[in-house]
């Protein structure tokens, strides 16, 4: 089966749209999202609509800190994060936050396992810096593969049945093969607000038979969804940093 995983998709509509397209374009037979489906983006209300109709046709979705953030104001975020998942709450229906609050934190499928943040403890909302954060992540489960988004930047860990760990940032589509004997911890871009540099919206292709992993990156209307968060009052640093990827 060939999955197509998307995380932080923050409310992005022309984002998660053209990575939708591409994805099919790319034969995915199964969408899996890592969270984040809202927060910083205008179209929040979409975003939700779409990712349920997603699920009721098979999708694998998880809880990102933003979707718990809406129905926990307790939730501790920065200024322009908080005013963004204010806003958020009076966009959304009943029955999309009822969706987000049912949200679980991991998903596990086969031999792979789905969460926001990391494994070890995917409730604190850690992100995945470093080789250490990753190795700490990757014993916390027996999966082959992990699959986490969060910190909006695409990386691919391993560890070796010695503990020994690999680290590289992995290239635009060229696919990697996810060898046995080995655990890995595949940490997707974002949809909706990459921070890598790189504006395009990004996501990852899995074949399940072949273990290959592919990233990918897809240009978007970017002014588009930036004027979207102008143009709803929402801060303008949100906006800004959607056409320099950071």
């Amino acid at each position: 089966m060939r999955l197509a995983v998307f995380a932080d998709i923050h409310a992005n509509r022309q984002a998660f749209s053209a990575c939708l397209a591409a994805a099919r374009a790319r034969g995915a037979e199964r969408i899996i999202c890592l969270g984040d489906i809202v927060g910083y983006g205008a179209d929040p209300e979409w975003a939700v609509e779409t990712m349920m109709d997603l699920v009721d046709d098979g999708a694998i979705a998880v809880l990102g800190n933003h979707d718990h953030a809406v129905g926990t104001p307790s939730e501790t975020m920065n200024a322009e994060a908080t005013a963004a998942i204010e806003w958020t709450r009076g966009r959304l229906s009943a029955d999309q936050r009822r969706f987000l609050a049912e949200l679980p934190l991991t998903q596990r499928e086969d031999d792979r396992l789905y969460v926001h943040s990391e494994a070890s403890h995917p409730a604190r909302w850690r992100y995945i810096r470093d080789t250490p954060d990753a190795a700490r992540s990757i014993e916390a489960s027996d999966a082959h593969v992990t699959f986490c988004g969060h910190i909006h930047r695409p990386a691919l860990y391993s560890m070796s049945s010695a503990a020994k760990m690999t680290s590289f940032v992995p290239a635009t589509d060229v696919p990697m093969q996810l060898l046995g004997g080995r655990r890995w911890l595949a940490v997707i871009g974002s949809v909706g607000q990459p921070r890598d540099g790189n504006p395009a919206a990004a996501f990852a292709m899995l074949d399940t038979v072949s273990r290959e992993i592919t990233y990918c990156r897809v240009p978007y209307d970017v002014e588009t969804a930036a004027e979207r968060i102008r143009a709803n009052g929402l801060p303008h640093w949100l906006a800004d940093r959607l056409l320099e990827g950071t």
